[in-house]
């Protein structure tokens, strides 16, 4: 009797395992017809109670042929074009018939973000990105904000982000304004914060930190603030810094008035911003009023005075990292198009003051790679405090006792 190949059976055992998770979590899914492949094997649509507008494409792949040293890859192949600018967005899942499991990768957002001078052959799966019941409730919100990114208020961030290149917090003051030469700034501010970012086409979009007395400082001929009220770590500029002209300034001016209003509320009292230092007292996530290049080259020889001290502190933070359960989605997903690229993966796992001096001798991604290996959070308390009491670390593998 003729035998149905292995790789068939492990191909349908992955259909069959997605279809039963994602319908045992009350989805609708929908099989797309394989007689052509278009790259795609179901349509899922989201419901919460009831159905949702949310729906995702998603290609499934099964058996042990996707594994690789650092988690799993999808082949891009011909469907770079309709993975990456279709009008819904495409999933990749790969079933492992080994453990049993299902991984998952947006691979709309790994190809976009890789741009178009850098086009990969494969979507980077994480190890961490296990698709299970556990797992679902992330899973599920991380598609469904994806899938919301044009609507509402969310479209005009997503397009400022794609355009300056910027992540903005959905809580963020976030205003545009187009000049009569249709220059674009962008005003970027967390509630609360006296520190603003101004993002300005003319200035290739690098960040400027100004404050309202900082631009008008110049104008009005105010003198520099004293030593010990000022913030040396950060580089404020003035309107004539960055080349603003009267209605320029006037708009930002009004920027700041406008979230200072926003960030007051309806009585005039103050709202508080979760973990913002400038109306809780509490230090903020990873947020922007410390120069980045400042945090960057901190944050950096903080890890290598690790690494010297425990050499193995690399490996024992994957290790943890591997058993959490609880990793964001976003975080997951950004392992994942990382964590595929070789080159990036050597930098990291050799990282040591041997081989990096200062964050230039290191690439952006393998920066980024290593800080989501060893680091669970960054927290930046207020633009006034000492550098080291600015930047307060949560490591993966807590130091050992008795360290200063």
């Amino acid at each position: 009797m003729p035998k149905i190949p292995r790789g068939r059976r492990v191909g349908q055992a992955a259909v069959n395992a997605l279809r039963t998770l994602l319908e045992e979590h009350d989805h609708i899914v929908q099989e797309i017809s394989g007689q052509n492949d278009f790259g795609e094997d179901f349509y899922v649509t989201f419901t919460d109670d009831d159905v949702t507008s949310d729906t995702i494409k998603v290609q499934v792949k099964g058996g042990d042929s996707w594994r690789r040293g650092n988690g799993y890859v999808v082949p891009v192949d011909r469907h770079r074009d309709t993975w990456s600018e279709g009008n819904i967005p495409v999933y990749c899942v790969v079933y492992d018939p080994d453990t049993k499991k299902l991984y998952w990768a947006n691979a709309t957002q790994q190809l976009r973000r890789s741009g178009s001078f850098h086009e990969p052959r494969f979507i980077g799966i994480s190890p961490n990105a296990v698709l299970d019941d556990t797992t679902m409730g992330s899973f599920v919100a991380q598609a469904r904000r994806y899938v919301g990114r044009y609507r509402g208020r969310q479209a005009v961030l997503t397009h400022l982000e794609e355009m300056s290149g910027a992540e903005f917090d959905p809580a963020d003051h976030v205003l545009h304004f187009v000049n009569g030469d249709d220059e674009d700034l962008i005003f970027w501010k967390c509630p609360g914060d006296a520190v603003a970012t101004l993002l300005l086409s003319t200035q290739e979009w690098e960040p400027a930190w100004v404050t309202l007395e900082s631009l008008m400082r110049s104008k009005l001929q105010l003198p520099e603030p004293p030593d010990g009220l000022g913030a040396p770590e950060i580089d404020l500029l003035t309107a004539e810094d960055l080349g603003l002209d009267r209605t320029e300034l006037m708009w930002v001016a009004a920027c700041f008035a406008s979230t200072r209003q926003a960030d007051e509320g309806p009585e005039g009292e103050l709202v508080e911003c979760e973990g913002c230092p400038s109306c809780t007292g509490e230090e903020s996530p990873e947020h922007g009023s410390i120069a980045a290049d400042v945090a960057h080259a901190y944050v950096l020889e903080l890890i290598l005075d690790r690494i010297d001290v425990e050499p193995d502190l690399m490996q024992r933070s994957i290790r943890a990292m591997r058993e959490e359960t609880e990793l964001e989605a976003n975080i997951v997903a950004e392992l994942g198009s990382l964590e595929t690229e070789p080159r990036i993966v050597r930098q990291v796992h050799k990282l040591s003051r041997a081989t990096v001096e200062s964050v230039d001798d290191i690439e952006p991604e393998a920066y980024r790679l290593a800080i989501l290996y060893l680091i669970q959070r960054i927290y930046v308390g207020g633009p006034s405090l000492p550098l080291d009491e600015q930047v307060r670390i949560i490591w993966r593998i807590p130091e050992p006792t008795g360290r200063e």
